[in-house]
């Protein structure tokens, strides 16, 4: 019996730590999700105070809608995650109940027994009736330990009441937490719902003032191939220079034309897909082609990175080791960070502060900068490139 009070124990310590770890991560995406959903309340706000476009309204509100999406779901798998426990835990309880009344059924008997034949003389005689001496000192030796044993037999009934005792506890516990979930859960749904019907107002009022929007569109067109024409045109000329060979100079280098360090190049590619994120928040653009959410057929300027909501003055760090190539001012983008990472190149825009300079060297997770609002969003839109084309910085950065 202790063996198996000492087997539930560490099964119950054993299952309350993958329990207490799945719990700490279910948190952590939650909390995470939480946060997002609060960046892009704030970046509604600035919209509505700013009156800003009506499509960056809608794109808000899509975003805010697939993060609630996203709570709900979390909040499905704890609650469905609870409910197979309490079935786990519902069946240890009943088996700990079948035991302990097996346990005390025969301890009853037991002590029914002994309390029937306390008369001393019963068991002397019982010794005395002994066919031989070797059975009789066995039936001395089982009367000497009978009191022994059914004091053991009564610690044992105690410790199992003990244990079934505290797997109720536990039950009562996960049946309650699972109960304020399930409220959670409706006041999410609520709460989706609601944000649901202002993604459909917003629709209502693209549809009526199309040739507005068409304008806006047709704006921010040319503010995107600016960009990223901008962008090539510093990475071709940083790609220029060649790696020289080891102790010999070139006279003709130049500030802007140092050799490329492809080493550094190997050590950034090798960290694909573990890179640091250069701020946290809700991915509200992604990369490649991208069609206006009303008039399906309209095409959006393709993205050659993606846009993170963030809020107001959200310090914006490095995601490698590398080195300031440029700094610059875009319309539509403000202040933009470059730095390249030997042939490789990381690329931080709508900035409204700039904390480093063109040739600086600068670490993991250094600060560069800090997002300011534009046009009622304050976003950073980031891009990843090769020597040879944009690439999909998601894919490039570590898995939240």
């Amino acid at each position: 019996m202790r063996r198996l009070l000492l087997f539930l124990s560490l099964l119950l310590c054993t299952t309350a730590l993958v329990r207490a770890q799945d719990t700490s991560e279910q948190n952590s995406r939650k909390a995470r999700l939480e946060k997002e959903i609060a960046i892009i309340d704030g970046q509604l706000r600035d919209n509505a105070t700013r009156n800003s476009n009506a499509l960056n309204t809608l794109s808000l509100v899509q975003q805010k809608i697939d993060l609630r999406k996203g709570l709900i779901k979390e909040g499905e798998q704890e609650i469905a995650r609870l409910d197979g426990e309490i079935r786990r835990k519902q069946m240890r309880i009943d088996s700990l109940q079948v035991r302990l009344d097996t346990m005390s059924f025969y301890y009853n008997r037991l002590v029914k027994g002994a309390y029937k034949n306390r008369d001393a003389r019963i068991w002397y005689m019982y010794i005395l009736a002994s066919e031989n001496l070797a059975q009789g000192l066995r039936r001395y030796a089982f009367l000497k330990n009978l009191s022994r044993e059914m004091n053991s037999h009564g610690v044992k009934i105690k410790e199992a009441k003990v244990v079934l005792e505290g797997e109720k506890e536990q039950l009562a516990g996960l049946r309650s937490e699972a109960a304020a979930l399930q409220k959670e859960r409706l006041a999410e749904m609520d709460r989706l719902k609601r944000e649901e019907q202002t993604a459909q107002q917003t629709i209502q009022v693209l549809k009526k003032e199309k040739s507005k929007y068409q304008s806006q569109l047709n704006s921010k067109r040319k503010e995107v191939e600016a960009l990223n024409k901008e962008i090539a045109r510093i990475i071709a000329e940083a790609m220029k220079a060649k790696a020289e060979p080891s102790g010999k100079k070139n006279n003709t280098t130049t500030k802007k034309s140092e050799p490329i360090d492809y080493t550094l190049g190997k050590e950034f590619s090798s960290n694909k897909g573990k890179l640091p994120w250069p701020a946290e928040g809700p991915v509200v653009e992604k990369f490649g082609a991208q069609y206006h959410p009303v008039y399906t057929q309209l095409k959006l300027p393709d993205s050659e990175g993606i846009s993170i909501a963030l809020a107001r003055g959200t310090q914006v760090k490095a995601v490698f080791d590398g080195v300031v190539k440029s700094v610059i001012v875009q319309p539509g983008y403000n202040k933009c960070v470059l730095v390249q990472h030997g042939d490789y190149f990381t690329f931080y825009c709508k900035l409204g502060t700039v904390s480093v300079k063109t040739g600086d060297k600068v670490t993991t997770g250094q600060v560069l900068g800090a997002v300011e609002p534009i046009g009622g969003s304050t976003q950073l839109h980031f891009q990843l490139w090769s020597s040879k084309g944009p690439q999909n910085p998601v894919s490039w950065l570590r898995p939240r």
